[in-house]
């Protein structure tokens, strides 16, 4: 493909999403994640231009002074913020890019562009959300509290995506996905762009 698709994912935590993600990448080797940028210190084992791009507060507000990011947020005084440039090279060089952000940066993004494609994967059940939470064993009660707080307000807001995935059964969910990207490949304007010569061979006179 000439060039790539840009598609928004979000879903609220424990939902599975950086899973189904990971495993996406495995199956589909033309789709990617975007690396976001952020001001907060590296974990135990993140690699720098991996996980993240680790950057200092001057140099990440310097780029929101230019321009150059497609969406950014302060979380708990913390930057985080989806480079332009980064995401158009990838898409120039026909990847399809996922940004795996929250609703308020996918409506930032749609700001700024009307051919991004929005995937919103949700749990089958909020019980069910609640056991993922719980089965990770990282967080207090009053912490799953907050979480399933947070969930239900970043869920309100589904009716602003294109597609919605249920993630109930994790394989099921990951073939719908892998449908989505797959099927996104074959719309007409895309293959158009990689076929172009051939559909003007097979209609000429």
């Amino acid at each position: 493909m000439k060039q790539g698709q840009l598609y928004i994912v979000s879903a609220p935590s424990g939902a599975g999403k950086t899973s189904l993600l990971n495993a996406l990448r495995g199956r589909l080797q033309h789709v990617t994640v975007s690396v976001s940028h952020t001001t907060r210190s590296p974990r135990s084992g993140e690699k720098d231009g991996w996980h993240y791009n680790f950057v200092s507060i001057p140099a990440f507000q310097a780029e929101v002074e230019q321009g150059h990011f497609l969406e950014y947020a302060e979380v708990f005084g913390n930057y985080y913020g989806t480079s332009k440039l980064a995401v158009d090279a990838l898409l120039d060089a026909g990847k399809d890019v996922i940004l795996e952000i929250d609703w308020q940066g996918a409506r930032q993004v749609r700001a700024k562009t009307d051919t991004a494609i929005s995937i919103f994967i949700l749990p089958p059940s909020l019980t069910a959300l609640e056991a993922r939470l719980r089965g990770r064993k990282q967080d207090d009660d009053a912490i799953i509290k907050r979480r399933m707080r947070e969930a239900r307000s970043e869920m309100s807001h589904y009716s602003e995506y294109d597609y919605l995935l249920f993630n109930d059964d994790f394989e099921d969910a990951l073939q719908e996905l892998c449908f989505l990207f797959s099927a996104g490949r074959l719309r007409t304007d895309r293959q158009v762009q990689h076929y172009g010569e051939l559909l003007s061979r097979l209609v000429s006179a």
